[in-house]
């Protein structure tokens, strides 16, 4: 027999090591990733992820504004089943595009008030699953600071939504100077959700706003905060984008060149374009994908990532394949999926 301290011996540990490790790993590899990522305990929390009031629905419906399926369709349940597949612990909800402002500033105040009441109840039904991006009237300011009050003080949503345009106006027009001002004071969280332009609505009748003027529209109101001085003059707001920053990443040189070919620019960049860009976060909403990672990832550190799924129209399980497959460590998945959003959103961490 061959001593247990033999050379051999300890050889034949390693060996029988080895091979027990890589059949684990094969055993697991050979599982369907579903399966692996239920079995995970939920961990993410996405900050991309839509809900539907029932007098909302009510409310598109009766507009008859179309492509709104997946939306009519949302239920609870529905996304608790989608977090659970995906290993998702909190998702933060929001109201998706048109949003709530239909023309009548009154309307629009009652239906944010609505939208925001039912999301502060999901989130007491179903406790540590929810968060809440708190949906205000604008382009109707005096109504947007109130609800701003409401959501933040009373219902305690964890940040503020709004669309990146709202009819001819983005979101550094003057007009919204006030708003700004109240959200930098409480140094709050704005998550931005794209939606279609005034100007560029129907362009191609054979393919959806959504393909194309979402991420575009995304460009343009972050352009238009940058080189307006917004977020220069206001820089206690967290900004966070939606689908990887649209297009801006893939032209971000475009950006950069534009204070030299109009110099009167930089009187609203005294830390320059790049500065402003790095600080803001961007959501892999529709986004886990090797182009739109690549070029994300050259702009800013991993530290601006938040996991995100478009959730009724995208699943969790998606992006995280998406993810996955792009090839980041387990500690930069780890910070995108969770421990950014709770450094943005320190209250999230009980979930």
């Amino acid at each position: 027999m061959t001593p247990a301290s033999s050379p051999d011996a300890v050889t034949t540990r390693r060996r029988f090591m080895t091979g027990l490790a890589a059949a684990g790993a094969a055993a697991s590899a050979s599982q369907p990733f579903e399966a692996r990522a239920a079995d995970t305990k939920p961990f993410r929390i996405d900050v991309h992820h839509h809900l539907t009031p029932p007098l909302y629905a009510a409310e598109l419906v009766r507009r008859k504004i179309g492509g709104q399926e997946p939306t009519l369709d949302w239920t609870p349940t529905k996304s608790i089943d989608d977090m659970d597949k995906g290993g998702t612990a909190t998702a933060v909800t929001s109201i998706t595009t048109p949003g709530v402002w239909f023309g009548n500033a009154q309307e629009a105040r009652d239906m944010a008030r609505i939208c925001n009441d039912y999301a502060a109840k999901l989130r007491s039904d179903y406790p540590g699953r929810f968060g809440i991006f708190a949906s205000i009237p604008l382009p109707d300011v005096d109504g947007a600071l109130r609800e701003i009050e409401y959501a933040l003080d009373t219902l305690k949503a964890d940040g503020i939504g709004v669309l990146t345009s709202f009819g001819d106006k983005w979101l550094g027009h003057p007009s919204f100077e006030p708003v700004w001002a109240e959200l930098n004071r409480r140094k709050a969280v704005v998550y931005t959700h794209p939606t279609t332009a005034n100007c560029c609505r129907n362009l191609l009748p054979e393919v959806n706003v959504a393909i194309i003027e979402f991420a575009t529209d995304t460009s343009r109101a972050i352009a238009d905060l940058v080189f307006s001085g917004t977020v220069a003059k206001f820089p206690d707001i967290r900004f966070i984008f939606s689908h990887a920053g649209g297009t801006m990443p893939f032209i971000v040189e475009r950006f950069t060149r534009l204070p030299l070919l109009s110099p009167e620019l930089n009187k609203h960049l005294p830390h320059g374009v790049l500065y402003e860009l790095q600080k803001f976060h961007y959501d892999v909403a529709q986004a886990a994908h090797p182009g739109a990672l690549a070029s994300l990832t050259k702009l800013v550190r991993v530290s601006q990532i938040l996991f995100g799924t478009d959730f009724p129209y995208r699943t969790t399980l998606d992006h995280v394949k998406g993810l996955a497959a792009f090839g980041f460590s387990q500690d930069d998945l780890q910070a995108i999926g969770r421990d950014n959003a709770v450094k943005l959103m320190p209250e999230l961490k009980a979930a």
